[in-house]
């Protein structure tokens, strides 16, 4: 009997897990759709290109379920595959592009890392009263995120890393914005600034 239950238990874990994955895999199956949707809208797509690019996100799902279905393979690999099928699917997407094109998606991007900009101006000011930030010291974070994304996007759009290389690089990066950051604030700000993180929610009491 305990025997039974054991394996009943076992079962339904196995089924809550595969049903988690394929609920995963849809999910990214519909963000992808309409991700190429929004694309193929915004950089005027033929349908012979329209085409194309619906064949490359099929044999890219059809690679991902071949390569979820490998048992054998050890998370390290697989994660490597995963990024080089992405990797190869991106560079099968760009070439399909005309010059006009490309240099249409090269403005998309560039609006949108105007809105992040935008973004990070609206947290820096909230940030500035919450942390009672000098104007000197405002400015000193400004300077250090322009020029740490900068270094995050070359990092990011070097096509000739491999997954581990964009991984450490990407986390070297991330290490020295923090040892630049215990320059900028004083021991106090970190600490509150810590604290920050661990209440994200939580509003400042007026004072």
């Amino acid at each position: 009997m305990k025997k039974l239950s054991l394996t009943l238990v076992v079962m339904a874990c196995i089924s809550l897990t595969t049903f988690a994955q394929e609920k995963r895999a849809f999910k990214h199956h519909e963000i992808a759709k309409h991700h190429h949707g929004m694309l193929a809208k915004e950089l005027n797509l033929t349908d012979a290109q329209k085409a194309q690019l619906k064949s490359n996100h099929e044999s890219f799902r059809q690679k991902m379920q071949e390569l979820n279905k490998n048992e054998s393979m050890t998370l390290k690999d697989f994660r490597n595959q995963k990024f080089a099928l992405r990797k190869q699917q991106r560079a099968s997407m760009v070439a399909m592009l005309t010059p006009d094109q490309k240099a249409k998606m090269a403005q998309l991007k560039a609006t949108h890392m105007a809105k992040k900009q935008e973004h990070f101006a609206g947290h820096l000011a909230k940030i500035k009263t919450q942390l009672a930030l000098t104007d000197d010291q405002v400015a000193r974070l400004k300077e250090q995120h322009d020029a740490m994304h900068t270094r995050m996007m070359a990092i990011k759009e070097n096509q000739s890393l491999s997954r581990e290389q964009l991984r450490d690089q990407l986390t070297a990066l991330k290490n020295e914005a923090k040892e630049q950051h215990k320059k900028i604030f004083t021991d106090d700000q970190l600490k509150k600034m810590e604290e920050m993180k661990k209440h994200p929610f939580e509003k400042t009491p007026a004072k």
